[in-house]
C-alpha cells in the first residue's frame, strides 16, 4: 500500500503531512475513537451500509458524537478522498479507513466532558492483490497469547485502540507466521488479527458465533448471508475448540480488503492437505467476481 497523499477531515480535503489534529485530542492520547475500513473497487463503494452500522453502534457504545446525515456525508468525503487520490479508476481497488476520534481536550483524565466535538478523517490507499505465491501457499497461523474475553461489553466495539492487535501480529512475525488467531478466555477459536475464521467441513462451513467475542464482519455477513447459499453450502455458527481447526479439511480468513484468504497451516500443523482447497478458491473467486466453475 502506498501512502495517502490527501486525507479528508471534517470536511476538508488535505495534504497528508500537513499538522491536522491537535496533541490533544483523546485518540492520540487515549485511543478513545472508533474506525472501519471500507473496500472500494473502481470507486464504488462496498457494503457502506453495513460499515455505517457498525461504526454507529461502536460510536454509541463510547458516546462519541457523530455528523448529522453521516452516511451521504461518508459517501460524498470517500468519492473526493478516492478521487483527489487517483484512486477512483475502474481498475483500482482501495482501502478507505473512516476514522472518527473523541476530540481534543485540554484536561486529563479519563471521564471526556460532554461538549467533545469529535473528528471525522477518511484516508484512502491503494491495494494491490495479494502475490500469487501468498494465494497458492496459503497463510501460516499461530496461536496469539492474547485471549479474548467474550464478556467483555468492548469485545465488539471496533476502536481505535489496537494495541492487542498489534502484539498479536507481532508474536506471528516473532515466529515467521503471517497472522495470528485468537482464543477466548474459556479456550475457543475467536478470529485472526484483522480477518474472521471459517472452516470448511463435510457438513459445510463452522464459524464462531459473535458470543465468541469477534466483530460483526461485513465480510462475514457476506460469506454467511450470500456466498454460501450460492454455493449450496450450510453455515453452523458456534464454539469451536482448536482441534475443530486441526481436523478440518479447508480453513479460510475473511476480510473487507482482502477479502478470502486461504488458511493452510496453523502452529505449524497442516489443515487438511496443507494446500488451498477448493471451496475456499470458489468463495474468494466469487467474492472477487471471477467466473470459473465452483466446487465445495
Amino acid at each position: 500500500m502506498s501512502t495517502p497523499r490527501i486525507v479528508w477531515i471534517n470536511g476538508r480535503l488535505e495534504p497528508a503531512d500537513k499538522p491536522l489534529l491537535t496533541v490533544t485530542d483523546r485518540g492520540f492520547q487515549l485511543g478513545d475513537g472508533v474506525f472501519e475500513t471500507i473496500r472500494v473497487v473502481g470507486g464504488v463503494v462496498l457494503e457502506l451500509g453495513l460499515h455505517l452500522s457498525r461504526l454507529e453502534a461502536s460510536a454509541s457504545a463510547l458516546a462519541i458524537g457523530l455528523p448529522e446525515d453521516l452516511e451521504g456525508l461518508l459517501a460524498r468525503a470517500i468519492t473526493e478522498v478516492c478521487a483527489a487520490n487517483e484512486l477512483d479508476d475502474a481498475r483500482v481497488q482501495a482501502a478507505v479507513r473512516v476514522t472518527v476520534s473523541r476530540g481534543p481536550v485540554e484536561g486529563r483524565g479519563l471521564l471526556p466532558p460532554d461538549d467533545v466535538s469529535s473528528n471525522l478523517v477518511v484516508q484512502a490507499w491503494r491495494v494491490d492483490m495479494p502475490a500469487e505465491d501468498l494465494l497458492d501457499k496459503g497463510l501460516h497461523l499461530v496461536i496469539s497469547t492474547v485471549r479474548r474475553d467474550p464478556a467483555s461489553p468492548l469485545a465488539r466495539v471496533k476502536t481505535t485502540s489496537r494495541a492487542e492487535f498489534v502484539y498479536a501480529r507481532l508474536e506471528a512475525r516473532r515466529r515467521g507466521a503471517d497472522d495470528a488467531l485468537f482464543l477466548t478466555t474459556d479456550g475457543h477459536l475467536a478470529e485472526a488479527t484483522s480477518a474472521s475464521l471459517f472452516l470448511v467441513e463435510p457438513s459445510g462451513l463452522a464459524t464462531p458465533s459473535l458470543e465468541c467475542g469477534i466483530l460483526a464482519s461485513t465480510t462475514r455477513a457476506w460469506v454467511i448471508s450470500s456466498a454460501a447459499p450460492r454455493l449450496g453450502l450450510k453455515v453452523c455458527e458456534g464454539q469451536f475448540t482448536l482441534d475443530a481447526l486441526f481436523v478440518a479439511d479447508e480453513a479460510f480468513l475473511a476480510s473487507s480488503v482482502a477479502g478470502i484468504l486461504p488458511v493452510t497451516v496453523a502452529e505449524k500443523r497442516p489443515i487438511g492437505d496443507g494446500t488451498p482447497g477448493p471451496c475456499t478458491l470458489s468463495l474468494r473467486a466469487l467474492r472477487e467476481g471471477v467466473a470459473g466453475e465452483m466446487s465445495c
